[in-house]
């Protein structure tokens, strides 16, 4: 969710690591200078499109990077399984592992109303947000309460645990396949 300590922890996490680079959708946003429309805008269809546009170029951006042997850490919000799936079949076939970054509602809104007034994300759906993320994606990859850490310490458990908490995601065309060979 937004403040949920995206951007900063998948900096730090990148640091620790020996060859890793952070892929953020704001950053991929930015680069539209005229006629950008934030993903929550109007017109609507305008910003589903730009989303799109985003999750696409973070893909690519991330394909190369995996591609040329670099880990990547990808910052966005992941907001349900459709999401999900479209961005796994664009990585795909490199393994991707989902960590949510998962402090709760109280924690985000807190951090959010801290930031520097030109940090600040105006945005009042954390509740639906979080409710339809744990519908849709709550059995999915690590949900990991940070509640309780700095940003250094979640960096830090983040490498040392994540291939052991968020094992490798499928989605798309795998998981149909798979759904289709069951029954």
């Amino acid at each position: 969710m937004p403040a949920a300590g995206k951007s900063t922890v998948t900096a730090l996490a990148a640091r620790l690591l020996p060859r890793a680079a952070q892929v953020k959708g704001d950053a991929v946003n930015q680069m539209i200078l005229g006629g950008r429309v934030w993903f929550m805008g109007k017109p609507r269809d305008e910003a589903r499109h730009q989303d799109e546009l985003c999750n696409r170029n973070m893909c690519s951006l991330a394909n190369n990077f995996i591609d040329f042997g670099f880990t990547v850490l990808m910052d966005t919000v992941v907001a349900d399984r459709a999401e999900l799936d479209f961005l796994l079949a664009l990585l795909s076939p490199r393994p991707v592992r989902l960590v949510t970054l998962a402090p709760g509602v109280e924690v985000c809104q807190h951090r959010n109303a801290t930031r520097n007034p030109e940090e600040r994300f105006e945005f009042d759906g954390y509740r639906q947000l979080e409710a339809d993320m744990k519908r849709d994606l709550g059995e999915v990859g690590w949900w990991f309460d940070t509640s309780a850490l700095t940003p250094t310490q979640t960096a830090q458990q983040l490498v040392r645990e994540v291939a052991a908490r968020a094992v490798p995601v499928q989605g798309g065309w795998h998981t149909r396949l798979e759904r289709l060979h069951d029954e």
